[in-house]
């Protein structure tokens, strides 16, 4: 019973460490730099505004981009 708890906690610790791995590789992924206006054209997106929330590229693939 002793060994099964032990293995329990032991497998709970493992998965939040692994959910924790996770969180960090999605912040980073979040927190990519911003385009340039110059890099979008490059790309062959257009830079275009949203209302309160700054400029963004749309790329032609249909993603879009912040752009400092």
């Amino acid at each position: 019973m002793r060994m099964r708890r032990m293995l329990g906690l032991a497998l709970a610790a493992a998965t939040l460490a692994g959910m924790s791995a996770v969180g960090a590789v999605s912040a980073q992924a979040a927190a990519s730099p911003n385009m340039t206006r110059q890099e979008c054209t490059d790309a062959g997106g257009q830079v275009q505004a949203r209302p309160y929330d700054g400029y963004y590229c749309a790329l032609p693939d249909g993603s879009t981009q912040p752009v400092t």
